[in-house]
């Protein structure tokens, strides 16, 4: 299963997936729903993988994770960053870990909760994007592929969405 978050506006990504009947896909995107993260850990104690407050339809993305083989992240790039609602969704799939930490390489991570490993893919747009920014992005990307145990990580950089879309297609 492929699992694609994107921060475009839904007239922008209609048409994307084309044919997609031999390959199951979830798409994330921003239906004004989403709720910010409150930080309560709840998703870690009280409900191992569910998120406590917040049922607005983004409460199991730890769990959706665990059924991913890849996840595609479409942003706009923020000052080497993703955009807001991205960020959002994936501050909102901490119950992807458990709260329990592991030292590795002189490096302190999250334990995984899941026995799964996904491939991350990373399509920043924007036509000014600067190479600081550029580096800032690939250095975040690598630290979250890090972090979500991922199988690799792939950044791509595209002067508009449309452009994404060709390369996909």
């Amino acid at each position: 299963m492929r699992t694609i978050i994107h921060d475009l506006q839904e007239q922008e990504f209609a048409g994307w997936l084309g044919d997609t009947a031999q390959e199951e896909v979830t798409v994330i995107s921003d239906s004004g729903a989403i709720r910010s993260c409150m930080g309560c850990f709840g998703c870690w104690t009280r409900t191992p993988g569910e998120c406590v407050i917040k049922k607005d339809g983004y409460d199991n993305l730890g769990e959706l994770f665990s059924r991913s083989d890849e996840l595609m992240i479409i942003s706009k790039c923020m000052y080497g960053s993703y955009s807001p609602f991205v960020l959002n969704v994936l501050n909102r799939s901490i119950s992807y870990m458990l709260p329990y930490f592991v030292t590795d390489n002189g490096e302190t991570h999250h334990r995984p909760r899941y026995d799964h490993q996904f491939t991350l893919s990373v399509h920043f747009y924007g036509n000014d994007i600067t190479e600081a920014e550029q580096n800032t992005a690939r250095t975040l990307v690598a630290a979250n592929s890090l972090n979500l145990y991922s199988l690799g990580n792939n950044v791509y950089f595209h002067t508009s969405p449309l452009s994404i879309k060709e390369v996909l297609q």
